[in-house]
């Protein structure tokens, strides 16, 4: 580390620091999806990092605190795209769609799957974990979804969202997560079969079994 960007006395300055802790997190978020919370331990996450135990543990006290910044940081790292597709749509059919699209393209890839599986596995341990994941998450999406619904005349706009983003998600995630019933197809859903699945969940949630008009 340079000495401009120290502070006087050595000191790392406040943006050292935030990149320091960055790096831990980056490093430690990689452990846990791919090894899971029990095998991943903070000498691990210490040696991945390249940072002595003591300024891992000056950052995140235990691997409890580590874990809830991971699920923090990937969530935050997928929203900004949901709300710049949201903005764009013009009609509630375009909104709905474009949320499914990011849904459900959100849900299937890996660091994903592995968070779901992650946090599943850790629920009964950690249920914080479970309420930041659907709070932070996929419930931020909900609400997002319920506004589109409220403004256009749907009662009960946050119930039919959640509805919709079960109807986007769960089918497809059971799939990628390898859960899927014989005949469902392969764990890979490539974008043509996700931008098909999303316009069929967007008709139904909107039509109904009917033929749309």
């Amino acid at each position: 580390m340079s000495s401009r960007s120290r502070q006087h006395g050595g000191r790392p300055t406040r943006e050292d620091s935030e990149q320091l802790a960055d790096t831990i997190l980056q490093a430690g978020t990689a452990l846990l999806l791919r090894d899971g919370y029990a095998a991943t331990s903070m000498e691990a996450v210490a040696a991945a990092a390249a940072v002595s135990k003591r300024t891992l543990y000056t950052r995140f006290p235990h691997k409890a605190a580590l874990l809830q910044a991971a699920v923090a940081r990937l969530i935050a790292r997928w929203l900004p795209a949901f709300d710049a597709a949201l903005q764009q749509a013009g009609t509630l059919e375009e909104a709905l769609l474009q949320a499914a699209r990011l849904m459900l393209a959100t849900a299937v890839q890996p660091d994903a799957l592995a968070l779901y599986r992650l946090v599943v596995a850790e629920a009964q341990r950690f249920p914080e974990l479970g309420r930041a994941l659907y709070e932070a998450g996929s419930g931020a999406g909900v609400a997002r979804v319920a506004g589109w619904l409220e403004r256009s005349g749907v009662a009960d706009p946050l119930w039919a969202a959640a509805q919709f983003q079960t109807l986007v998600v769960s089918g497809p995630q059971r799939r990628a997560l390898g859960l899927a019933a014989s005949g469902e197809g392969s764990t890979t859903i490539g974008e043509a079969e996700q931008d098909a699945w999303c316009r069929r969940v967007v008709a139904l949630f909107l039509y109904g079994v009917a033929q749309p008009p």
